[in-house]
């Protein structure tokens, strides 16, 4: 007899040992998502090391900094509730106004002059190969070397004598000592070369990353057409990164911003204040002048400049997008 002709009532465990085998598979595949979704909280807790150094060391102390700025700190005296007068003395001072004009030129001059020698360090080094690998590395050396050794390597480089290093290369081809960072009409230009070269390895790597997503058809069809290397460079591979210029722009720009150290270590702003930025300023009326609630609605105003910054590029770069 065919399986087909057989009797069903000679199989009369069949349905009851099926339906039991499908709850079984059934309720364990249940179980195991039920396992799986239990363990929501398994990523958290890997993220509660530094959830907490972040909420201890940076969002407490911005709202700390916050609350200063709205009153006269008197430490062990108790602080006095002054509104936004901080803020009003930090308007009208002269010194914060040349201070903050001093900071949107270095920023301008140190976003502008990494991201070209970024990009140009980028296709020269664009590729594959033992070799670039090395020279990429070596280039990215200034970025990983700590700002304190960067800035002391640079004053030595800025001696203003005669037998000094850059002074020695200028009187190479001619030109005479010059003060860099001593002279009040070179240190702003000294300190934003600093910045560049510590700032340009930075977007050198971004601006790789970059090349990679660019279509390489359509090299091949620029240089079909007889299109030069700059051109080519200028109508396909800038197009190609314009949303990484939109993203190093915002990073190099609060770097800008908030550069403090490379200033601080070089020149404290001077000399005559000729590098006075805000960050130093802020450093002087919070710390040497023990005025925290001025120091600290400078800091505020600095962070609201650095948050408007970034929305107003994020929204051109969503409206170019559309």
């Amino acid at each position: 007899m065919s399986l087909d002709q057989a009797d069903p009532a000679a199989l009369p465990a069949a349905g009851p040992a099926t339906r039991k085998t499908g709850r079984t598979a059934g309720g364990g595949g249940r179980r195991g998502h039920n396992r799986r979704a239990g363990r929501w909280w398994t990523p958290w807790l890997f993220l509660a090391p530094a959830l907490l150094l972040f909420l201890y060391f940076k969002f407490i102390p911005m709202v700390s900094a916050l609350t200063m700025s709205f009153q006269d700190v008197q430490p062990y005296l108790g602080n006095k509730w002054v509104g936004t007068e901080n803020y009003a003395t930090v308007l009208q001072s002269a010194g914060f106004r040349e201070a903050a004009w001093h900071t949107i030129v270095l920023a301008v001059g140190q976003t502008a002059g990494s991201m070209a020698l970024g990009l140009a360090l980028a296709l020269l080094m664009e590729g594959q190969g033992r070799r670039l690998g090395f020279v990429r590395s070596a280039a990215f050396l200034p970025v990983v070397v700590p700002i304190a050794v960067v800035a002391e390597l640079w004053r030595i480089m800025y001696h203003p004598t005669a037998d000094g290093m850059l002074n020695s290369l200028l009187g190479l081809v001619g030109f005479g000592p010059s003060g860099f960072i001593n002279d009040p009409d070179s240190s702003m230009a000294s300190i934003m070369l600093t910045g560049i070269w510590r700032g340009a390895p930075y977007d050198m790597m971004i601006f790789l990353a970059g090349l990679t997503s660019v279509d390489r058809g359509l090299y091949e069809a620029a240089k079909v057409d007889g299109a030069s290397r700059r051109q080519r460079v200028w109508h396909v591979t800038v197009p190609g990164l314009r949303s990484v210029f939109s993203i190093l722009f915002i990073l190099a720009a609060i770097r800008g911003l908030r550069v403090f150290t490379e200033v601080f270590l070089l020149t404290n702003g001077g000399p005559d204040g000729s590098t006075e930025v805000v960050m130093t300023l802020i450093y002087k009326l919070g710390l040497e002048q023990n005025r925290l609630g001025v120091g600290a609605a400078g800091a505020v105003l600095l962070f609201i400049a650095t948050l408007v910054l970034t929305v107003v590029v994020h929204l051109l770069r969503r409206r170019e997008s559309k």
